[in-house]
């Protein structure tokens, strides 16, 4: 599979293409689109696996790329809340769509029940995912080659926070100019790092399920629990936590379960979900 044959299906959108690019197009064969943005972090591990699939199915579908910086009106077309955002157009119409970086055989599962790989599919090698570890050092050295490129060491402050380096991330977010100092991505790294405080001599997740089970009124250990789950990723189980104290023992630490879930929606793509534990808070609230 050559980079050519992988490149003919996937093409950008704006404005004035999308009527004939997009809906027409869809006529004859399915347009995936995908909202995406330079500074978008999941964006950048999702966009080059949907590259590989639209290579692999050989133009079953064709893959359209809609950067939302310079095409907001199109965005809003779409209603899209928050990035990486994904809709499948199918005979004119939005046939269906997810928000956020799916993994490679979520994204498999999602194609598969619309379309399927034309004949004479060549095999495209797994797209190989770069870890936390090799992304730090990657930025790294490329910050010792243009020590003048202050958006690398935001990106090496994230990069760091994702390796589990937490103070370490600090520190290069501190360090950072002004103008990027209130970057959406340095707003949300804050967050993570308030976040990550909380878990400073905290016990193993293990032990803290184990300590909630065994005394459900242990409110710091519920606290230590959220935290845990959101940073590992499964935040709709670690909002759940912190809503269990707001709905329990709202003043708890001075009304920490609260400043918990300001603190978590800050870090969260999810639009969606970050609406609706935003209504069942305010519903515990007022």
């Amino acid at each position: 599979m050559t980079d050519a044959t992988a490149v003919s299906h996937v093409f950008d959108v704006d404005q004035q293409t999308f009527e004939a690019d997009v809906l027409q197009a869809s006529l004859t064969t399915p347009i995936l689109v995908d909202f995406w943005a330079t500074w978008c972090e999941p964006c950048k591990t999702l966009g080059p696996m949907l590259e590989k699939l639209a290579a692999e199915y050989n133009g079953a579908f064709r893959l359209g790329k809609v950067d939302v910086d310079s095409q907001q009106e199109l965005a809003g077309m779409f209603g899209i809340k928050s990035i990486p955002t994904v809709v499948l157009v199918k005979d004119g119409q939005v046939l269906d769509g997810f928000a956020g970086a799916l993994p490679l055989g979520q994204l498999r599962e999602f194609l598969a029940r619309h379309v399927q790989p034309l004949e004479a599919a060549e095999p495209v090698d797994e797209v190989v995912q770069e870890t936390p570890e090799q992304a730090v050092a990657r930025l790294q050295q490329a910050i010792a080659a243009a020590p003048d490129k202050a958006e690398l060491k935001l990106d090496l402050a994230l990069a760091l926070m994702h390796a589990g380096q937490a103070a370490a991330a600090e520190a290069e977010l501190a360090a950072l100019p002004a103008n990027l100092a209130t970057d959406a991505r340095a707003v949300r790294l804050r967050s993570e790092l308030e976040l990550a405080h909380a878990l400073k001599d905290a016990p193993a997740l293990a032990d803290l399920q184990q300590r909630v089970q065994a005394a459900p009124g242990d409110w710091e250990a519920h606290d230590q629990l959220g935290v845990h789950l959101l940073l590992q990723g499964n935040a709709e189980a670690g909002l759940e936590q912190f809503l269990l104290i707001l709905q329990k023992a709202r003043d708890w630490n001075g009304g920490q379960a609260k400043k918990r879930l300001l603190a978590a929606f800050a870090t969260l793509d999810d639009a969606e979900l970050v609406g609706r534990y935003r209504r069942r808070m305010a519903s515990l609230l007022f």
